[in-house]
């Protein structure tokens, strides 16, 4: 079975059963109408209807009222009855490069899990088929769970080519998912990223970072001209690209400003991983004299389309910056937990009046793409980071960075990420009869703390039916799985090869790491306090 086969039901979808007026059509062209749900707008009234109708046209929301007349035929009708119609959820970061490492990585902080992630010798490069399956499977994840937009920050290695991100394009536009796609790529030297890395390293291991491949600034936005060209704005807009050089200490200033030229000629969303951990924190003081997000700034690279990624370890000022600048902010809670990068400051970053957004990031730092979870865990997480429990994140908040928070980090927030007449209709239909919502008592609540993606029914995007009673209806799942079990055993034969990098590597980045742990930097974002910080000879 060949990857490109997976998808071919992409075009269109299986026959639906149940109570469908006519056959169902696929696209633009389709008229849609959902009866009788509970209906939860996540407007900027908190309107919830206890039951109304939802008409769709051309891929949008026409009207929501109670006992619409039907429509003409054509159309297809759903039964919303004992159902929560509400906006699908937007996954604000995810890097689906990692989806197929899922459990393979030990627990390590970000400085030495990134040699796992990514080794820097003998890795790749990898068939576009590796990175369409990937995608693809990524897609269909979180189509099930009730995600409707996703915005993807693959990274390729050794460097990405037209055919590894038309791949990647490719299974979006065959899932059905609303997608928004970087092209992630550093182009400094690898001891370049870290502080003390170069001093610590031994000569031949310099030497061959020196040697390394590395593609210029240049042939990067050549490339990226070349996939906004083909890519942005296709599927009646659903598919868009983005831009991102993965964080400023990983790129040259010319790459960088380069990247926010792209973004402001075409609109596009700019993504950079900033003050995710303490180390880089003391990267940006170190190499520029002041922290990432000021020197961010001072290349004019924050904005309104700007999304800075993680923001842990932001102080302030840092926060101040970011709110003045219109940035938003992806918040991974799961991801953060699991390398040990601390607790963002969601509450005074909210109180800047900055838009959060939430990130499951990868397959490998969360080892799922369940969004319903990350929401769980930032509603209980910063309850450890203030007693003032009137400051803890509230349901409405939570839920707000699931939908319309992320659109606005997509630039589509009058787009999708509501349910209201004109905009997208990226709807999900949740079974209220689940252990989830009975009794019903607090709907934010429940939708929070007790929804898994379980109950998740029914997905629609661009007013199309692409999830029915649980099951994708655009890609061959079977297939899917067949064609990753043939892709796997190239895969980890690559991977054994750069293991061994890995293992000499990784006493220098581990020495990285508790040299920067040691510092300090003025303020904590872990739970332990200064006096808890390891001190040279033993790790914290």
């Amino acid at each position: 079975m060949k990857a490109a086969d997976i998808g071919a039901r992409g075009g269109g979808t299986q026959p639906i059963e149940g109570p469908v007026v006519t056959p169902e059509r696929s696209g633009h062209d389709a008229v849609l109408l959902i009866r009788d749900a509970r209906v939860l707008t996540l407007d900027d009234a908190g309107t919830i209807h206890d039951r109304a109708d939802i008409l769709i046209r051309g891929g949008r929301i026409q009207t929501i009222g109670a006992d619409l007349p039907s429509p003409s035929p054509p159309y297809t009708e759903l039964n919303g009855r004992d159902k929560l119609a509400m906006p699908g959820l937007v996954n604000a970061h995810v890097h689906t490069t990692g989806t197929f490492n899922r459990g393979a990585f030990p627990l390590r902080p970000l400085e030495v899990f990134m040699l796992y992630e990514v080794p820097p010798f003998d890795f790749g490069p990898f068939p576009p088929e590796l990175d369409y399956a990937r995608s693809l499977y990524s897609a269909v994840e979180m189509l099930r769970l009730g995600i409707t937009s996703v915005q993807d920050d693959p990274f390729f290695v050794p460097h990405p080519t037209a055919d590894s991100v038309d791949a990647v394009m490719r299974a979006y536009r065959d899932a059905g998912i609303r997608a928004t796609v970087t092209i992630n790529q550093p182009n400094r030297v690898e001891y370049e990223k870290y502080p003390y890395l170069k001093e610590l390293l031994p000569d031949d291991l310099t030497r061959i970072m020196d040697a390394a491949p590395r593609m210029p600034a240049a042939d990067i936005l050549n490339l990226y001209a070349d996939v906004i060209g083909r890519w942005h704005e296709t599927e009646c807009g659903r598919l868009r690209i983005a831009v991102s050089c993965s964080a400023p200490q990983r790129a040259t200033e010319d790459y960088m400003l380069g990247l926010e030229d792209l973004s402001r000629r075409h609109g596009l969303s700019y993504n950079l991983h900033i003050l995710e951990t303490k180390a880089q924190r003391v990267t940006g003081r170190e190499r520029y004299g002041t922290s990432l997000i000021q020197y961010a700034a001072s290349l004019g690279l924050l904005s309104p389309r700007t999304t800075v990624i993680h923001a842990v370890w932001v102080d302030a000022a840092d926060m101040e910056t970011l709110a003045r600048h219109g940035a938003s902010v992806a918040h991974n809670p799961i991801s953060n937990l699991r390398l040990g990068s601390g607790v963002m400051p969601f509450r005074r970053l909210r109180d800047h009046g900055v838009n959060i957004c939430l990130g499951t990031d990868e397959a490998t730092t969360d080892d799922t793409h369940n969004l319903w979870i990350v929401g769980k865990l930032c509603g209980m997480i910063h309850t450890l980071s203030d007693s003032d429990y009137r400051r803890w994140p509230a349901p409405a908040e939570v839920l707000h960075a699931l939908t319309h928070g992320g659109a606005r980090s997509m630039l589509q927030e009058r787009e999708t990420g509501r349910l209201a007449p004109g905009y997208r209709a990226d709807i999900q239909l949740l079974n209220l009869r689940t252990s989830a919502f009975v009794p019903l008592n607090d709907l934010h609540a429940q939708l929070v703390f007790c929804e898994t993606g379980s109950s998740v029914d029914t997905v629609i995007v661009d007013g199309r039916i692409v999830v029915r009673d649980g099951k994708v209806h655009t890609v061959d799942e079977e297939a899917l799985r067949q064609s990753v079990e043939e892709l796997m055993p190239r895969y980890r034969e690559h991977y054994a090869r750069a293991l061994r990098w890995v293992e000499r590597l990784e006493p220098y980045y581990t020495e990285v790491y508790r040299r920067c742990a040691a510092q300090d930097v003025g303020f904590s974002r872990w739970l332990a306090g200064p006096q808890d910080v390891g001190t040279k000879g033993a790790m914290p």
